[in-house]
């Protein structure tokens, strides 16, 4: 390093132009503002893969799938609280009603503020019967509120069926 450097007094001076730069120009719609207005403005730009917008692999909320009967399709294998590394989905299994399966979940919850969206519980699942969608606002006035049961979970499903994949 030379002298000046070694000081670090022109890199502060550098560094202070910057910030007084974005400073000014942040107070409009300038070059340097960055800040969205939501939810007036919603981020449709999901993540980019290859330069193609692909939200393949964005994951958000989780729904719980049901089959052509519109029954919920999880067979309560329990696969997917085992491999889950944040221990946030909890199943409690019954005895099947139908003849199709022999278990289905009596009780099927996911924390979804301890849930860390890593796709792990969807990978795991041998009859896709879980899947995180795009859906990213998703709020809750308290902790029990963004726990969702089996009819909540069933109900994202009902919401986002239709919605095509962006």
């Amino acid at each position: 390093m030379t002298r000046a450097e070694a000081v670090y007094i022109p890199e502060i001076i550098k560094g202070f132009g910057t910030t007084l730069r974005h400073f000014f120009t942040s107070f409009g719609q300038g070059r340097t503002s960055r800040a969205m207005q939501y939810p007036e403005v919603r981020r449709e730009d999901l993540p980019v893969v290859d330069g193609g917008l692909n939200a393949s692999n964005f994951r958000g909320v989780h729904r719980l799938n049901r089959d052509e009967r519109g029954r919920v399709k999880c067979v309560a294998c329990m696969m997917c609280p085992t491999i889950c590394p944040a221990r946030c989905i909890h199943i409690e299994a019954a005895e099947s009603p139908w003849d199709d399966r022999e278990k289905y979940p009596a009780k099927f919850e996911i924390d979804e503020l301890r849930c860390i969206y890593c796709g792990m519980c969807e990978e795991a699942c041998p009859v896709d019967a879980i899947e995180l969608t795009p859906v990213y606002d998703v709020v809750g006035g308290s902790r029990q509120e963004m726990v969702f049961d089996k009819e909540k979970l069933l109900h994202v499903y009902d919401v986002t069926i239709n919605r095509k994949p962006m």
